[in-house]
């Protein structure tokens, strides 16, 4: 293995053990602090982004996750009266999700929780080097992109 492949992959590993270090912290404070879970902090927080709703399909795209996963947590925010389900017009199999008023103050609750335990735990990083880190996986992510949808064709 070349040096710059040994280089990668230690990057990769770095990466991967801070990201599940801080996604274990974060699963551990909402459960602890809001009674939730990261999926179902995942689904309101796609929902704030989208006010008008989504299809589940576009939910499940969103996400990156199977309509079976999303159907679960959708039905337990629905019972809980954070979310609504909307009929398509012009389609009956399809169901529109969509915060409600409550399901809308409760995600701002977490998210501001959310945004001080992120703060926190990276206290250490600059806000530069974070625009700076930021904008690199950003152009990573966006080449990454290309290239999955120029082989998706």
């Amino acid at each position: 293995m070349s040096d710059a492949a040994k280089d990668r992959l230690r990057l990769w590993l770095r990466l991967l053990k801070v990201v599940r270090g801080i996604e274990q912290d974060l699963r551990d404070e909402l459960r602890r602090e809001h009674n939730t879970t990261l999926p179902r902090f995942d689904v309101m927080s796609a929902l704030s982004r989208h006010p008008e709703g989504l299809k589940m399909s576009q939910l499940s795209g969103v996400l990156r996750v199977s309509n079976g996963n999303v159907t679960g947590i959708a039905d337990r925010l629905s019972e809980e009266g954070l979310v609504e389900r909307i009929p398509v017009p012009g389609d009956r199999r399809a169901t529109m999700l969509r915060l409600t008023p409550a399901g809308a103050e409760e995600f701002a609750r977490q998210a501001e929780a959310h945004q001080e335990w992120i703060n926190e735990k990276l206290r250490d990083v600059s806000p530069e080097d974070a625009r700076a880190m930021a904008a690199r996986l950003q152009a990573f992510a966006a080449k990454s992109e290309e290239k999955e949808h120029a082989n998706a064709q």
